[in-house]
């Protein structure tokens, strides 16, 4: 026990113990308030050049921005965040895909209980999400509830119910009787991170507050880790070596906007949603299989 101490750059024996017995584990320190603020002020001018809030906005804007945005970028490399991934996951990181989430306060934005590794199609279940909070994240605002996998994590089954005012691209719910009697709230201050693992079911109520919550859900998988599916997909390698199962990415954006990290988003973009369309249909076949 010493020995694998002395080994964790972040988290303590006890959170990855805790981590791989119930699926997650909070809070961890990030950023400062001034880097909060400054990149607080970056979302403000990405959203300018959109030309309307993020939520107003077409979907594909939330997904991997860390393509076209140089602060996105250097956000997934995060030396905090990645050796608090890597007490978990091993040194060799790629970073699978990225979505900003935004709850605008007191409206009915939710998502319902899901489980990421649902439509990613990736194996091993590996894959883990850094959740950071770029504003307050606390129970009124509409912060990660989480249920506990007691140590036997396992695939539920999934609805694509395309659930009104969800979060979620698919509004996939989980299709399967829950325990929700001793659920976590993952509450978190701005610069704060939260780490998950891919089958832990969660889900988060909308933002009761007066200020919207603004999180950046990052997926990191290990260089080991292999698509499912028919399709190679796409990675940033951020730490480590590559193991040659994904097309890397090129490295970080010169400038937001350019016209090559349009280009390279929008082929990220095409590609992780005809995986997922492919996921969802294998996804339902297989419990069909199975009812």
């Amino acid at each position: 026990m010493e020995q694998a101490a002395r080994l964790l750059k972040v988290l303590s024996p006890a959170q990855r113990d805790g981590y791989l017995q119930h699926g997650f584990a909070y809070p961890f320190d990030a950023l400062s308030p001034t880097q909060v603020l400054e990149h607080q002020r970056d979302f403000e001018r990405f959203e300018t050049r959109l030309g309307k809030q993020l939520t107003q906005a077409e979907m594909k804007w939330r997904a991997a921005p860390y393509t076209f945005l140089p602060w996105m970028d250097a956000l997934v490399r995060h030396p905090r965040i990645l050796d608090a991934v890597e007490d978990v996951i091993g040194p060799d990181i790629l970073v699978f895909h990225t979505t900003v989430f935004v709850k605008e306060p007191g409206t009915p934005a939710f998502t319902a209980w899901h489980q990421d590794a649902t439509y990613f199609g990736l194996e091993p279940f590996e894959h883990i999400t850094a959740w950071l909070a770029l504003t307050d994240a606390s129970r009124l605002a509409g912060c990660m509830e989480m249920l506990s996998f007691n140590g036997a994590p396992r695939q539920y089954r999934h609805s694509p119910a395309k659930l009104a005012n969800s979060l979620n691209s698919a509004g996939q719910v989980i299709d399967e009787p829950l325990d929700e009697s001793d659920t976590a709230f993952m509450a978190l201050r701005a610069g704060q991170f939260s780490l998950h693992h891919t089958l832990s079911p969660h889900r988060s109520p909308p933002n009761r507050a007066a200020h919207r919550r603004i999180g950046f859900g990052i997926s990191y998988i290990p260089a080991h880790c292999k698509s499912t599916g028919s399709y190679r997909l796409p990675a940033l390698l951020v730490r480590g070596r590559d193991h040659g199962n994904f097309d890397l990415l090129p490295g970080a954006p010169k400038e937001a906007f350019s016209p090559e990290g349009l280009a390279v988003h929008d082929d990220f973009y095409r590609r992780l949603r005809e995986n997922g369309a492919e996921q969802q249909r294998l996804h339902d076949s297989q419990f069909s299989a199975a009812a």
